[in-house]
């Protein structure tokens, strides 16, 4: 019975520890959530400027553009998948790759091949666990990302983009990422980058006529300016929006955790206080016994 109570004292030390660490990752979790949120929506303005130029350029002139004509026999997609460079997020990350998987298997049910980038280090371990190819790995900025990251993961995109197809080049860029709906609902998306799917309309937008633009030195030349900061600041906008659902995910995962470290806790408890009382009962009844049998005796 004393070793029994013993063992039962050392998880519950052991329990109460983990639960001490997984509080402290909800606590860290929940305050990244709000500076994420507001990184996302300092980054929005940017990002519906840019689109709405670039939409702007497309509806007011009749010029063909990479950035806004749709290939005739597209051949070759790049994907960007999301991922973190942490576990302990709950399904984040797998939810992220399993809408990877769908959209690659439909790009090539369309005949394309696919040129796989892959942010986070979850992303870059599940797809080489597999022996899939990898064109591009960019991790170490998950949870936080800067603008500085995207540029990079976007040079890579831009390049191969404006290279040939038969040179390595793609004709469409697709990136899957996990959109901030709430702190309990968080769902993954894919969304293609390039050609931009584009949505003109008459209608002036809120506060004002529907602009008239002048292009210097040519709406083919601001285009061409245009493209890479618009693939930057969506990949950016993208980062930003995984990052403040990996915290949610983070924190929603670690307070199911120190939620069920408690229970595990209560019930070694409750297992420790029964293993003692039937410990004490024995003793008791170990001495009623020698009692009676030494009164027996004289």
């Amino acid at each position: 019975m004393a070793g029994q109570l013993r063992e039962y004292r050392r998880r519950i030390r052991s329990v109460q520890s983990t639960k001490k660490i997984t509080k402290a990752m909800e606590l860290i979790a929940a305050s990244r959530i709000a500076k994420a949120r507001a990184r996302v929506a300092a980054a929005r303005p940017y990002a519906e400027e840019i689109t709405r130029v670039i939409e702007a350029v497309a509806s007011q002139t009749t010029i063909s553009h990479p950035l806004t004509t749709e290939h005739a026999q597209a051949t070759r997609a790049a994907v960007v998948v999301i991922t973190s460079d942490r576990g302990l997020a709950g399904g984040y990350s797998s939810n992220a790759l399993k809408r990877t998987n769908e959209l690659i298997e439909l790009l090539r049910s369309e005949g394309k091949s696919v040129e796989l980038h892959v942010v986070g280090r979850k992303g870059v371990g599940y797809y080489r666990f597999r022996d899939r190819a990898i064109d591009g790995e960019y991790t170490g900025f998950s949870e936080q990302p800067s603008y500085g990251d995207a540029k990079s993961v976007a040079d890579a995109l831009i390049s191969s983009f404006v290279a040939a197809t038969e040179d390595g080049g793609v004709d469409e860029i697709h990136v899957v990422h996990t959109e901030y709906v709430s702190a309990l609902t968080q769902t993954p998306v894919a969304r293609r980058l390039l050609p931009m799917v584009l949505t003109e309309t008459d209608q002036p937008p809120a506060g004002g006529p529907l602009p008239q633009y002048e292009f210097e030195p040519s709406a083919e030349a601001v285009l061409d300016a245009l493209l890479p900061r618009y693939v930057e600041s969506r990949l950016y906008a993208a980062m930003l929006e995984s990052a403040a659902s990996e915290s949610a995910a983070r924190q929603r995962a670690m307070k199911s955790a120190t939620d069920n470290a408690e229970d595990l806790a209560r019930s070694y408890t409750r297992l420790a206080n029964r293993a003692r009382q039937d410990a004490i009962t024995q003793e008791i009844s170990e001495i009623v016994g020698g009692a009676n049998a030494l009164a027996s005796a004289s």
